[in-house]
């Protein structure tokens, strides 16, 4: 009995040490993670009570009164000072509109409006839209929204827009004016408003479609496929596609344009972060225009996924990318959701086009210097007298045709073509955006309105004279110092032009809304009649060759 006794000690021994081992190597492991997190928690505790024992003496102490919340966001905005400049905070009262944007809509009544003489002007309503099943027509003006009188000096366009947009399916009540002088009480239920980012789509020839793009959100890459199908059933073969001014949004809306242009399985951006392992955008499904020839506009408004597509499009030299050079930013952000409905946008990797290149902007003489650089361009002569740009980043990149591109600074255009600085002068601009032109041109359309009918937007182009009694209008609203000026501006045959031309296309504008517009501005845009003459002739070919 002793001897089994001895050799069961002699196998359960060893393995009950072991058991105890491990059972004592799992509880250190565990309390070293414990003391680990509660040193951590610890920190981030004692980091926190810092921040609030300053906002608290502050609040305490401090000679004048200041409220939490502009403490608290102070102190955000500090935190992220020495970060990059599209790192930033955005407080919730402002959070709604830019989601609004990017998801493509908002809950509304679906008319846009413009204000005239003080008074809201119904400038369009949207087919099918709440406004228009509930009798709204274009002309009324509105007079009060529920019980708010919404005329008078104090009125903005900010705060209309504030008190038409509520909860989907809720009532609003809006006093209208119609062009008959009659007044009458109208309840709207608002719905889902979209936001088109497809601000145009026209025919520029029998074969040449034109796409402008104001921003790249949710609904896009739907949005701009239907309207090249659309263009491509009028017989369009080659595309002018319009990133002007764009500043950029989804990632993912950029990448699945491209992908209409790419075949096969080529590569669109990828992109790579400390904490952001490297992801790859490649193009895989038939596109719907992989073929035709193609131009890309972009200036020095032409962001972020509008930099995307254009990188991507040049890298593979799919098509030419005509303008000026654009922002350059190459970063990615993500977007956190904060408890009190703000949010933090957040730089979480830098995006990098398919030869390699990052085409991010330095920002280390601090964000002010950095969002200065559009007055640099214009300083020095880089917008307005021939392409001086300078990159910061002098590496040696190679398109799919080894024709030599750089990073550190934007997508340099294959064709660049500067601003035409006789639309610059601030007499002209003045003359242009003023409330009087505006005024001019909305009574003409209002009390002409009868006699408009036109069948299509290109017949409206084509056999519509801007009128002169909206110049002469225009002329009677001014003082007599005002005037002068502007008739020394107009006794310049290119101002007078432009002028006239203006004031068709925000005609055309009321007519067919912004495909209107463009059909009748881009006859005078000289990018876009650069972009013509490549597509028209053998220097696309050239270019695309590297020759």
């Amino acid at each position: 009995m002793d001897a089994n006794r001895s050799d069961r000690s002699k196998v359960w021994t060893p393995l009950l040490f072991s058991i105890v081992l491990i059972c004592g190597m799992i509880l250190g492991f565990n309390l070293r993670d414990s003391l680990r997190n509660k040193r951590n928690l610890s920190s981030v505790i004692n980091r926190s009570a810092r921040v609030d024992e300053v906002i608290d003496l502050v609040r305490d102490r401090y000679v004048d009164t200041i409220s939490d919340k502009v403490l608290y966001k102070d102190a955000i905005s500090g935190v992220l000072k020495s970060l990059d400049p599209h790192s930033v905070y955005i407080p919730s009262e402002d959070l709604e509109g830019i989601n609004d944007d990017l998801d493509g809509g908002f809950s509304g009544i679906g008319v846009e409006f413009s204000v005239v003489r003080d008074t809201i002007q119904v400038t369009n309503v949207i087919e099918n839209g709440p406004a228009a099943h509930a009798g709204l027509e274009t002309g009324d003006q509105l007079l009060r929204v529920g019980d708010s009188i919404v005329a008078g000096k104090n009125i903005t366009s900010d705060r209309i827009i504030h008190m038409l947009k509520g909860k989907q399916k809720s009532n609003v009540y809006v006093t209208i004016k119609r062009t008959n002088g009659s007044v009458r009480q109208v309840a709207i239920t608002r719905d889902i408003i979209p936001l088109y980012s497809v601000e145009a789509s026209i025919m520029l020839d029998g074969t040449t479609g034109f796409i402008k793009i104001n921003r790249f959100s949710a609904t896009t890459n739907d949005e701009f496929t239907a309207a090249l199908k659309k263009l491509m059933g009028q017989g369009a073969k080659q595309l002018v596609l319009d990133l002007r001014d764009n500043p950029g949004g989804y990632l993912d809306a950029a990448t699945s344009i491209a992908d209409n242009f790419l075949d096969g399985r080529k590569l669109i951006v990828y992109t790579r972060g400390i904490h952001s392992p490297k992801m790859e955008y490649k193009a895989g499904e038939k596109g719907v225009f992989e073929d035709g020839k193609l131009a890309i506009l972009v200036d020095e408004g032409s962001a972020s996924a509008s930099e995307i597509l254009a990188g991507a499009i040049q890298d593979w030299d799919r098509g030419v990318i005509v303008g000026r050079r654009s922002f350059g930013k190459g970063l990615v952000q993500k977007q956190y959701e904060l408890p009190d409905g703000s949010a933090l946008r957040l730089t979480v990797a830098k995006y990098y086009t398919p030869s390699g290149r990052c085409i991010q902007r330095s920002f280390a003489k601090g964000k002010e210097a950095y969002m200065e650089d559009y007055e640099k361009r214009f300083e020095n002569g880089e917008l307005t007298i021939a392409d001086t740009s300078t990159l910061a980043d002098t590496t040696r990149f190679f398109t799919g045709n080894h024709r030599v591109v750089y990073g550190g600074g934007g997508i340099k255009p294959d064709v660049f073509v500067p601003y035409d600085t006789s639309r610059l002068s601030s007499g002209l601009l003045s003359m242009i955006y003023s409330q009087e032109l505006k005024t001019a041109i909305w009574d003409y359309f209002i009390h002409n309105r009868p006699n408009l009918k036109f069948n299509s937007v290109s017949d409206f182009a084509k056999s519509f004279t801007a009128p002169a009694q909206v110049a002469n209008d225009y002329l009677a609203m001014l003082d007599p110092g005002t005037k002068k000026r502007v008739l020394i501006e107009l006794s310049k045959p290119a101002n007078a032009g432009y002028f006239n031309l203006q004031i068709k296309a925000q005609l055309a504008r009321y007519l067919f809304r912004d495909d209107g517009y463009y059909a009748v501005s881009l006859k005078d845009d000289e990018v876009v009649n650069k972009a013509l003459d490549i597509l028209r002739g053998d220097q696309y070919s050239k270019i695309i060759l590297g020759k």
